[in-house]
């Protein structure tokens, strides 16, 4: 199956199976997105070659996914934007359920500081060499990620405290 991709898609395609053959793992589309699936270990080279060779210079999100599989079992996607010819470009990496963990690309973009954090509190993804990693929506102190497929839908009874639901009457 032969890839229908515009110019400054197949540019990118062309540069990172010659620069990073090694890494690069399969390249798809999907609701007219493109799709580059590479190793996690080589994510800051990838990251800067595409922000400095390509002109994906806006970092619109970070995403984390949990497949619930045995292997590879969280995936980190990186949504990011040609503001120059308008085209978006996603660059998935997985990881591990057992100490999930991938560098942090905020050497690359200084915004991706806040996603990385949000996907680490959410899915307990950790991003080596992030500077400040802490969560951002739940306690510091919350042992667990709400957004990992087991985490139960009712969430778990006294892990945070909640407020008082009946009104202050005096």
């Amino acid at each position: 199956m032969s890839l229908e991709l515009n110019d400054t898609i197949q540019g990118v395609v062309d540069g990172l199976s010659s620069d990073f053959s090694e890494d690069l793992i399969e390249v798809y589309q999907s609701c007219g997105h493109t799709y580059i699936r590479v190793e996690a270990e080589n994510i800051i080279e990838i990251c800067k070659y595409l922000k400095t060779r390509h002109h994906f210079i806006y970092l619109t999100d970070i995403i984390g996914t949990d497949r619930y599989t045995s292997d590879e079992r969280f995936e980190v996607i990186y949504n990011m934007l040609n503001l120059r010819t308008r085209d978006r470009l996603f660059i998935k990496i997985r990881v591990e359920e057992k100490d999930p963990k991938v560098n942090t690309v905020t050497s690359v973009w200084k915004s991706a500081s806040w996603l990385e954090r949000e996907v680490y509190d959410m899915y307990g993804v950790h991003f080596g060499g992030h500077p400040d990693l802490r969560r951002i929506y739940m306690p510091e102190d919350f042992e667990y990620f709400p957004l990992r497929k087991e985490f139960p839908l009712l969430g778990i009874p006294g892990s945070i405290e909640l407020p008082n639901t009946t009104p202050d009457t005096e």
